[in-house]
């Protein structure tokens, strides 16, 4: 595979030729490339699928919505024909206080090399609603002993304890059902006493339930003045939706709050089923996060594999170019799978020990076979140190950057520009033309 290169060459042996055949070979490898990025997708769809079925016997993530008041209601109008006519309807009324307080207690569950977040919680909610005696609705009759109370449960599977609601100091009774024509779960407290309606003062409930989930926890802030508080033994929560809370994180767990006041978010007062609001667009809550998205940086490696082609085989091109040893194509392919195969060596590993570790025995397993290759191909103890040298600063920088958020396109495009200085560099004594 090796011989000395003559003064005498023909084109094939000439360093265009070459260089020519260097670049079909970096093109090619784009079709393992693809292979590559396809394989860390299939492996992450296979991951969620896999945790989502944990989740779904567990129970989804939770939003909590409420509690809400629900009063039927019957319109009677006149037609064209000066007829009555009578249609049902249902008046929404949100609290005037919303006060909820969470205790979660998160775990992990493992299927195979799949990790699911999930927890439990206990729930604390209580408040008022403003004086209802003067609610009414133009040309309309309240039933008020056809009212109920309302929370949003997104998944009832996850309530794993009796729920208990007070209003005015009774306790209501409690049944599974949907609101909001039909797309939320609720929990429905009735509410067949009309007394509480004839109050001159606030009326003030309470409850509490045990709740189970996974990954996130959503709260919508009906109430008028909304005050929120979740805490829990987690070392990297994560804070989503709408609204940002004041919060301490301690090697001890964390504590958040959120206080959302009603000129804060778009859901009125009172409202029927056809002027529903959209609730979700004020939603907040609390994300139980890992700090690492292996898969993640896996992909975000994986990007990064054609430059790492390109340049290794740049290293062999002008190796060969100031050593006058012969590369043979083969040989330059065998070094570009072996670089490919990192990315396979990686995601497997990385799957099993993390992220970190698995890049440190990649990356050194994956040098050492292309040293000991090119040693073989060289013979020379100093040129495979240089190479070494390189490809050891390659996979740093490589590390660097995908440790990086914020600053990792300062940093890669700085470092891309030293590689094409020292390149120039080291080319500028070839003869192009020979």
């Amino acid at each position: 595979m090796e011989k000395e290169m003559g003064k005498n060459e023909k084109f094939t042996d000439s360093i265009t030729f070459k260089s020519l055949i260097v670049g079909i070979l970096i093109l090619v490898m784009f079709i393992p490339n693809v292979m590559i990025q396809n394989l860390i997708y299939e492996r992450k769809e296979r991951s969620r699928e896999t945790i989502r079925t944990i989740n779904e016997k567990w129970s989804l993530a939770q939003k909590i919505t409420g509690p809400i008041l629900a009063v039927p209601y019957i319109t009677t109008l006149l037609n064209s024909q000066n007829q009555e006519v009578k249609s049902e309807h249902v008046l929404y009324v949100a609290p005037q206080e919303l006060d909820i307080d969470v205790e979660l207690f998160p775990e992990e569950r493992y299927y195979g090399i799949y990790k699911a977040m999930l927890y439990q919680s206990r729930v604390k909610i209580k408040g008022n609603f403003s004086t209802l005696k003067d609610l009414s609705v133009p040309n309309s009759e309240i039933h008020w002993e056809k009212a109920s109370v309302l929370l949003g449960i997104s998944d009832l599977r996850g309530v794993v304890s009796h729920a208990k609601m007070n209003l005015q100091g009774k306790e209501l009774d409690v049944k599974a059902g949907e609101w909001i024509k039909g797309d939320e779960n609720a929990l429905i407290f009735d509410v067949s006493d009309g007394d509480f309606w004839n109050d001159e003062g606030n009326i003030n409930y309470h409850c509490e339930l045990k709740l189970n989930g996974s990954e996130k926890m959503n709260f919508i802030p009906v109430g008028k003045n909304s005050h929120v508080v979740v805490k829990g033994v987690w070392p990297s929560p994560g804070f989503i939706g709408k609204f940002s809370p004041t919060y301490t994180i301690s090697t001890n767990g964390f504590e958040a709050s959120w206080n959302v006041l009603e000129i804060n978010r778009a859901i009125p007062a009172t409202w029927t089923e056809n002027t529903q609001p959209y609730f979700d667009g004020s939603s907040f809550g609390i994300c139980l996060v890992e700090m690492v998205d292996h898969y993640q940086q896996n992909t975000r490696s994986a990007k990064y594999s054609m430059l790492f082609i390109a340049l290794t085989f740049l290293v062999f091109f002008f190796v060969e170019l100031l050593t006058k040893k012969r590369i043979h194509p083969v040989q330059y392919l065998l070094v570009g799978l072996a670089l490919m195969i990192f990315y396979t060596l990686l995601l497997s590993i990385s799957e099993r020990i993390g992220f970190g570790i698995a890049y440190f025995i990649a990356s050194i397993a994956t040098i050492s076979l292309i040293t000991g290759y090119a040693y073989s191909i060289f013979k020379n103890l100093k040129t495979t140190s240089i190479l070494f040298g390189l490809l050891f600063a390659l996979y740093l920088f490589l590390y660097m950057i995908l440790q990086m958020e914020d600053t990792a396109l300062l940093i890669g495009s700085i470092g891309l520009f030293v590689i094409l200085g020292v390149a120039m560099y080291a080319s500028r004594k070839v003869k192009w033309y020979k």
